[in-house]
């Protein structure tokens, strides 16, 4: 067995104020309570809640905060992401501090959740790091998940564990569950999905093993959610089948065909889908009522 303990934090988020220290003390409540703990994790845009309004330039003295108590407690922490301002640009991002209180990457979210999530901006480059000695490590954010080809990367580059900081508010908490359980089984790896609570989310946090089976479902309240994984799992699953049965990394690796619809423009039938907006009432109305209804900016059929 190869043990590690990680420890995932649902706790309120306020768009209001900040809740860094609302996190400082989960944080210093869970090294305290549960000292075996070597590695914990927030929900995404944990600190100040959902609103572009407090985009900061990396580095600033908030990361500075959980670097500070990654040193004090000996332990690796995912403060759950920030929105960081780059130029004119800004993006949804997820700092990584090791146990001597040093940021070893940053991760900046690829698949911002467009139309809703305005103004940000997508990364374009993974992050991947490895705790010595225990195994390999990778990040996605919240919506990333909904796209395989993130997770799947991670996977074919030897990540054992996918932290997946997640804000999630909305009523497909459900249908993301299902997702994480998919994406663990399919890769073959553990999953901490940590959401928040209030404007951080409904809660709910999943951790999943790399036979797809939920090792822990949170519920809607705080929780502390301390798991010891063990890392001989991944490899013996990856290397006799998950389960004993599907080798889906393996199969993957061996395939005979090659997927262009990476290599090629978007298809005809992708770009007649519309653009990439936030659905109308008008809409809608015209989907039940078909195309002669009045709209209401000129007062006259639609028709006409």
């Amino acid at each position: 067995m190869k043990p590690f303990s990680i420890g995932g934090i649902q706790m309120h988020v306020s768009a209001a104020y900040s809740n860094i220290d609302l996190m400082k003390h989960k944080i210093e409540v869970m090294a305290s309570v549960y000292p075996w703990v070597q590695m914990i994790v927030l929900s995404e845009l944990c600190a100040h809640g959902p609103l572009t309004h407090y985009a900061q330039e990396f580095p600033n003295s908030d990361e500075k905060i959980f670097q500070d108590l990654a040193k004090k407690h000996g332990i690796w922490l995912v403060p759950g992401t920030m929105f960081r301002k780059e130029g004119d640009k800004i993006y949804n991002t997820a700092t990584v501090i090791n146990p001597q209180g040093e940021v070893v990457g940053r991760y900046d979210k690829m698949f911002p959740f467009y139309p809703y999530e305005v103004g940000v901006t997508g990364g374009n480059e993974f992050l991947i790091f490895d705790v010595p000695e225990v195994g390999r490590f990778g990040l996605t954010i919240c919506y990333d998940m909904w796209f395989p080809e993130t997770s799947r990367t991670l996977a074919v580059q030897g990540v054992e564990v996918i932290l997946h900081p997640t804000l999630t508010g909305t009523i497909d908490r459900d249908i993301e569950l299902s997702l994480v359980q998919a994406t663990a089984a399919t890769n073959q790896c553990y999953i901490f999905d940590i959401n928040g609570l209030g404007d951080g989310g409904t809660g709910r946090s999943i951790v999943c093993g790399p036979d797809g089976r939920v090792l822990y479902q949170a519920s809607t309240g705080p929780e502390l959610i301390p798991i010891e994984v063990d890392m001989d799992r991944v490899k013996r699953s990856r290397e006799e089948g998950l389960l004993r049965l599907g080798q889906p990394l393996k199969s993957f690796r061996d395939r005979m065909v090659n997927f262009d619809i990476y290599q090629k423009p978007p298809s005809d039938y992708l770009n007649n889908l519309g653009t990439l907006t936030k659905p109308t009432r008008m809409k809608q109305i015209e989907q039940v009522m078909g195309e002669n209804v009045i709209d209401p900016m000129t007062n006259t059929n639609k028709d006409s």
